[in-house]
């Protein structure tokens, strides 16, 4: 018996396309979105320029180019004030790293306690501490005021490092909460069988798991702390002690005069730590934000 293959020359039916999807005019949302960035760079690129224009001519050459160039207010600003302005540099950058060690350490205790943790009261101390973050800052102030004086912490560091590390500011305690809640279950289960305690599953599953909410929580506190004013304006007296929103308060005397030049060079020396430790952290960031449901 032989057998004879055919072959199939029927031409299948074409199937139908869907229609060629409209391209978005991506030229003009750059556009747009470049003319916005422009917009909002504004602000800062008038301060570069003031801080290299002489200071009685700031407000009466309107160009972001200076007619005459002077970079002269760089040096003469660093040792304007009574100490050179290296000196508040330093003290705003020890407080800084010093309150994000305590929001770190004691917020995300208090958030892993919340989030993974079965005690009595729970609920009702999460809805207190949530409670807090609806309460105006100054109405604290006086009290804060005759506590920390009772101390005899009035002219040093206590008073704005010492919060950081009790865990007081419910916005980062309720971030790292949304966080930790995203995690499994079964990896506390787990490293509970493997005979680890709560603080050791803390330490060794739940906080490895957790860098871009502490990410977030470092960026957030130095920009907060850095640029706090009223704070160090309140507790602190000796110059050698101010940080840098006091110190740039100098160039200012009682009668409104000021030093413009000098004092935009300073602040804008001011602003590059927290650019470069904006940009350094920008994708924790964004990863940390969009993990905990606050977006």
């Amino acid at each position: 018996m032989t057998l004879t293959m055919t072959r199939d020359t029927s031409v299948e039916p074409p199937v139908d396309q869907p229609p060629p999807k409209r391209r978005r005019p991506r030229f003009l949302r750059h556009v747009l979105l470049s003319a916005v960035g422009v917009l909002m760079m504004y602000p800062l690129l008038w301060m570069i320029s003031s801080s290299l224009k002489p200071s009685n001519t700031v407000f009466t050459d309107e160009s972001l180019w200076p007619a005459v160039v002077d970079l002269g207010n760089y040096a003469r600003g660093w040792t304007a004030l009574s100490e050179p302005f290296e000196i508040y540099l330093v003290n705003s950058l020890v407080i800084v790293i010093l309150s994000i060690i305590g929001n770190l350490l004691s917020c995300s205790l208090a958030a892993y306690a919340f989030a993974r943790l079965r005690f009595t009261g729970r609920k009702l101390f999460f809805a207190m501490m949530l409670g807090t973050m609806m309460l105006p800052g100054h109405v604290l102030v006086v009290p804060q005021y005759v506590m920390f004086d009772r101390l005899e912490w009035l002219n040093t560091y206590y008073p704005l490092l010492v919060p950081h590390f009790l865990a007081t500011n419910g916005f980062y305690i309720f971030l790292m909460v949304q966080f930790m809640r995203s995690l499994p279950q079964e990896l506390d289960d787990a490293a509970r069988i493997d005979g680890c305690g709560p603080f050791r599953t803390f330490w060794k599953v739940i906080m490895p798991l957790c860098l871009p909410a502490f990410a977030t929580t470092a960026i957030f506190t130095f920009i907060s702390v850095w640029n706090e004013f009223f704070g160090p304006l309140l507790y602190l007296t000796d110059p050698e002690l101010y940080t840098v929103p006091l110190a740039l308060r100098q160039f200012m005397d009682s009668e409104g005069q000021s030093q413009w030049g000098e004092m935009f060079a300073m602040s804008f020396l001011s602003l590059a730590p927290v650019i470069g430790f904006f940009i350094a952290g920008q994708k924790y960031l964004v990863k940390g934000i969009a993990t905990t449901g606050l977006r």
